[in-house]
């Protein structure tokens, strides 16, 4: 009796290893652990490189950032419940951080947004009165207004022929600046679904590079058919930022400097702008 129970054990055992690793196959030579594998479409994720950092203003509330002629602009919004704050363009001193010699827009009235410049033309929007404004850029002193079919006016750009605004949906409206009417509008997918939310953007070797509102991802979107052809994720940014200054808001400023193909990353009330370089 006590042989056979032995035997019962030894056969429930066996079955159990069985059961459990396979049997009738060579268990050294099989891979029974498979690598999940991204899905067939997945937008590749591109890979950067943070270079430097540099101050920046905790008080500003960025709604645009490009880079002219060896320098940083910033324009930045006014919120109603952030009182301290105000709506303003001017050149970041990248020593302080601090804008010099800022133009202001009256907040009661305006809430500044995106800007772009066209040979020493510079483009403002704002965001929900329609209108836009034109400044010398040499005599920072305002020579014109426009205005734009949608709703609300978020990022702005350009090509160097044309103005490329959002408005927080997935639609990219390129603008002539000689007359202001609407050239072509992208609607912007990634693998046949729209991506809303379009802020802040930068037109870059022949892409745009789009923040999306209220995440720390940039989307580069291809011009020809508004398709999402790769992703930044810049959590890292985020982090440090938040690290040394706790209130920051979202990631919102992208400017590109074409002599050292470096792009220039900061957010609303961040600390800091990063400079990187993307692989």
């Amino acid at each position: 009796m006590l042989f056979y129970l032995k035997k019962y054990n030894r056969l429930f055992l066996l079955s159990l290893v069985c059961i459990m690793y396979g049997c009738g196959g060579d268990a050294k030579n099989e891979n029974t652990t498979k690598p999940v594998e991204p899905p067939p479409n997945a937008v590749p994720i591109i890979q950067y490189s943070l270079v430097n950092s540099m101050p920046h203003d905790t008080m500003a509330f960025i709604e645009g950032f490009c880079w002219y002629n060896g320098k940083l602009y910033e324009s930045t919004g006014s919120p109603d419940n952030l009182p301290q704050t105000k709506s303003y363009f001017g050149i970041v001193n990248t020593t302080s951080g601090k804008v010099e010699h800022p133009y202001e827009l009256d907040r009661k009235q305006f809430f500044g947004e995106g800007i772009a410049i066209i040979r020493d033309t510079l483009f403002q929007l704002t965001y929900k009165n329609q209108k836009g404004f034109v400044y010398d850029l040499k005599k920072m002193k305002k020579i014109g207004e426009f205005g734009f079919g949608s709703k609300e006016g978020w990022g702005m750009t350009t090509d160097g022929t044309y103005l490329i605004m959002t408005d927080g949906t997935n639609a990219i409206t390129y603008i002539n600046p000689r007359d202001f009417k609407p050239v072509k509008t992208l609607s912007v997918t990634e693998n046949g679904n729209a991506v809303d939310n379009l802020n802040e953007l930068e037109f870059v070797n022949g892409s745009l590079f789009v923040n999306v509102y209220e995440t720390n991802t940039i989307v580069k979107i291809d011009t020809a058919t508004g398709a999402v052809t790769g992703k930044l994720d810049l959590w890292y940014l985020a982090k440090l930022a938040k690290d040394e200054h706790a209130s920051i808001l979202e990631m919102n400023g992208i400017a590109y400097n074409a002599d050292t193909k470096s792009l220039y990353i900061t957010g609303k009330m961040w600390p800091k702008i990063f400079e990187i370089k993307v692989n």
